[in-house]
């Protein structure tokens, strides 16, 4: 198991497999392009199974035919009224992240030559003040309102009857694909008896040569 981190820009990464040379090195992908500058660090772990020692007590004969043997830490630390040492490192802290902020994305100039119009990046600045356009409040005349109100009927009339229209080619174009499709069958039907006649005629056919 591994963990990859770039330090500066707090970029997550994921080890995706090692490489034969030289000696050490990975292919990692991160959320995003890191720099020069960036710290990268891998954080790797294996399992190591530890090695159980023990020694067995073979001799009880003692003075007062009892046994003890080596006390561990904690009765130590108990006998003597002393605390469990705490490394501050080794505490769990909550793990606050900063929000990522991606790189906007930048597109080569010989790129941009032979892409689109439409598809083209627009380099407009932002703008600090508002147009007057966008202030102004557009105030109809009454005239003018009932010009637009026909306007919109007009054009609504205009999308339904279109839709109708489009609706009706449909059932049309369903219909005539129908009809094509019981010609197409009857015309196999038809070359399906054609060739079983054939068949029957030349085989009786033979047959009186035959005898």
């Amino acid at each position: 198991s591994s963990g990859i981190n770039a330090e500066y820009g707090g970029i997550r990464g994921q080890v995706k497999r090692a490489l034969s040379a030289p000696p050490g090195s990975f292919r990692a992908s991160f959320e995003d392009k890191i720099k020069l500058s960036d710290i990268v660090f891998l954080r790797c772990w294996v399992s190591v199974d530890i090695p159980k020692f023990y020694a067995p007590v073979i001799n009880l004969l003692t003075a007062d035919k009892t046994w003890s043997g080596m006390r561990t830490v904690a009765e130590l630390r108990r006998a003597n009224g002393e605390t469990i040492p705490v490394n501050k490192d080794s505490l769990y802290k909550d793990i606050e992240r900063k929000p990522q902020e991606f790189r906007p994305l930048k597109v080569p100039k010989n790129l941009q030559k032979s892409l689109p119009f439409k598809t083209k990046p627009k380099m407009e600045k932002k703008r600090t003040k508002e147009l007057y356009t966008t202030k102004r409040a557009v105030v109809l005349e009454p005239g003018e309102k009932r010009l637009t109100t026909l306007m919109q009927q007009l054009l609504t009339a205009q999308k339904e009857s279109d839709k109708k229209k489009l609706e009706k080619k449909k059932r049309e174009r369903e219909k005539h694909q129908k009809e094509l499709d019981k010609i197409e069958e009857k015309r196999s039907t038809h070359a399906k008896q054609e060739r079983k006649k054939f068949y029957q005629k030349n085989s009786k056919k033979d047959k009186m040569e035959m005898d």
